[in-house]
């Protein structure tokens, strides 16, 4: 007999091992509602480990439960059996209806933050229902519960703030990290996004504050990678914040001093990693996010090669950016090491972006030493130029042999770029002047404004087009709306999102176990995205897929993952699947309801082994 069993099912898929009908199975939990039973996670999908919880359910706790609740759409059979029957209003509402009832609401909002906590809210309630909602219509809510408003919720998040959702660890439970993961109430957790808050999008240090980052990543991790929501936990490591008016805030969430430094952090974040990997596995995914400019290489480094971890804001921007690159090669008609690059910003994502160009280029036959010529970088002191002081490792590996210029517009004109791409936060940065320069310069100039969120662009694609006639090939970190030229030309501007790019490494990366991540996988990723481009994408302007298409996309990624995998020794679960692609369709999550569920909420009075499917 198939049946869905509690949340393992979501997952999973599983059923008894015993053949007895439904209801005689069943029927002893209505009068024994402290039921419970042994769940026995065994190797499915080629050789995830075993795990065994004990789980139990029923009543009062369903409806507030938002793995479980069903709300209005619970049948009455369900609602008599599950013992829910009065705790809901007598009307019975099929789950398209509670779309549409949830829209209503959601129209009536009209601030994207309000827009937003009413999402949360809903996630908080019944999160197959927020999923349905999301997945409806992923490029009207993307910008809603991610960049732009996701910075504006961060910025807002004492306010905001309605229910706890993620782990808050703080550099006074050093020492105590494993216990605090036994908070924790899932088990088979598969991916991790951490932050500690330092370089929360371009807005800076909001500490605590900085949860709705990994909240909402690991929403687009289900909505558009289709990654269970129940295997994903959202991670704030608190050391404090040097943001002086948060400490000055009554209402502030975080721990109100300093940030901590040095050994003491860095004993945190070892005790972290070595927590995580002991209690989900050494195949657990932990993705860095938003850390600052200082312990973003360092910690990268330091853990590559020992954990499953990746930095999003350095290869995941890197990822997206050369894919949108590739793709405008296929309008500017050569190859990437005919091109020039000048970066404004020499932090975190300029210099992922840089290292996956560099690779793509050795790909096409440049020499290393030659293609890091083609890459130029201005910071806050200028162009970075061997012989400047103070430069830290990164940063001089791209330092030229050059003269010292000071500022951008200098530097474009001097240097001639066919491509610049702006990721230092700085509003504006790409001024009149520079975005003309390029355009004389250039038939198809390259204009990437990739900072988030979209107050902190370097320009907007309407500036891009009317200064370039037309001509320019514009992306950018943040959305913006079609831009119609006098001439009646009507541009749909490109997203360089890292959302093509991180839900579908995810899922591919836990797919297989992969156990280490390398660039190789995103320079993968970031030519499956540009193939994914069509002729009339970039007719219309886009470079990248649109975002309906997302949820192929990163489907599409992760089999290109598995298959990289498995040909380079890379993966962990094994046989290999004959059939790559019908492997992977079987670990996406659906946000529908299932179509009976009594049982998937209610248990036997006796322990019963059930098997996966």
């Amino acid at each position: 007999m198939n049946s869905v069993i509690g949340k393992q099912a979501v997952s999973l898929g599983i059923r008894a091992a015993s053949g007895a009908p439904r209801l005689g199975l069943w029927a002893p939990v209505l009068s024994h509602p402290q039921s419970l039973i042994r769940v026995c996670h065994t190797a499915a999908g080629g050789g995830h480990p075993a795990k065994s919880q004990a789980i139990k359910k029923r009543g009062y706790d369903i409806t507030r439960n938002p793995y479980l609740n069903k709300g209005m759409a619970f049948t009455l059979e369900e609602r008599l059996q599950l013992g829910i029957h009065g705790l809901l209003p007598p009307c019975f509402l099929s789950q398209d209806v509670q779309v549409l009832r949830v829209m209503k609401s959601y129209e009536t909002k009209s601030s994207d933050l309000d827009k937003y906590i009413i999402l949360m809210t809903l996630q908080d309630r019944n999160e197959k229902l927020f999923y349905r909602v999301l997945t409806s219509d992923i490029e009207r809510f993307m910008p809603i519960v991610y960049t732009p408003t996701v910075g504006l919720a961060c910025q807002q998040y004492g306010l905001a703030f309605r229910r706890p959702r993620g782990l808050f660890i703080t550099i006074h439970d050093k020492g105590h990290i494993a216990t605090m993961l036994n908070s924790w109430p899932e088990e088979d957790i598969k991916a991790i996004v951490v932050t500690d808050g330092e370089r929360i999008l371009g807005l800076g240090d909001l500490g605590g504050y900085g949860m709705g980052i990994p909240v909402g990543k690991l929403a687009l991790y289900t909505a558009c990678g289709g990654v269970h929501p129940q295997q994903c936990l959202p991670v704030l490591l608190d050391v404090g914040t040097d943001n002086e008016a948060l400490l000055n805030d009554p209402l502030y969430i975080g721990l109100k001093h300093k940030r901590v430094r040095g050994k003491e952090y860095d004993e945190l974040i070892d005790e972290f990693m070595q927590a995580v990997s002991n209690k989900y596995g050494m195949n657990c995914l932990i993705q860095f996010e938003d850390f600052a400019n200082s312990n973003a290489f360092r910690l990268l480094n330091k853990y590559r090669n020992k954990y499953c971890t990746f930095n999003d804001d350095i290869q995941g921007t890197a990822s997206v950016a050369v894919a949108g690159i590739l793709a405008a090669l296929r309008i500017t008609n050569n190859k990437l090491s005919d091109h020039k690059f000048v970066f404004q910003g020499a932090g975190e994502a300029a210099m992922g972006i840089a290292t996956l160009i560099t690779m793509a280029m050795e790909k096409e036959g440049t020499s290393r030493g030659d293609a890091i010529k083609k890459i130029w970088m201005v910071d806050s002191k200028g162009l970075i130029v061997k012989g400047r002081g103070n430069l830290n490792h990164e940063k001089e590996v791209f330092a030229q042999d050059h003269p010292q210029v000071k500022t951008l517009e200098e530097a474009v004109q001097i240097l001639k770029p066919t491509a610049i791409i702006g990721v230092a936060a700085i509003s504006g940065a790409f001024t009149e002047k520079i975005i003309k320069d390029m355009a004389a310069f250039n038939e198809r100039p390259i204009i990437f404004a990739l900072s988030n969120p979209t107050s902190k662009a370097e320009c907007t694609a309407e500036q891009c087009y009317q200064l370039t006639e037309g001509r320019g090939i514009f992306a950018s970190g943040s959305p913006f709306s079609k831009v119609t030229l006098a001439n009646g030309q009507t541009f749909y501007p490109g997203q360089g999102n890292n959302a093509y790019v991180f839900p579908g490494v995810a899922l591919g990366v836990i797919a297989c176990g992969v156990r280490h991540i390398s660039e190789d996988l995103f320079l993968t990723t970031a030519e499956m995205i540009a193939e994914m481009v069509t002729a009339e994408n970039l007719a219309e302007g886009r470079l990248y897929p649109p975002l309906s298409s997302i949820r192929d996309v990163s489907f599409k990624i992760a089999v290109k993952i598995v298959d990289y995998a498995y040909k380079n020794n890379m993966a962990s679960w094994y046989p290999e699947p004959a059939d790559k692609e019908s492997f992977v369709r079987s670990l996406i999550y659906s946000p529908d309801y299932d179509s009976s569920t009594i049982d998937s909420y209610h248990w036997p009075t006796k322990a019963m082994e059930i098997q996966d499917v």
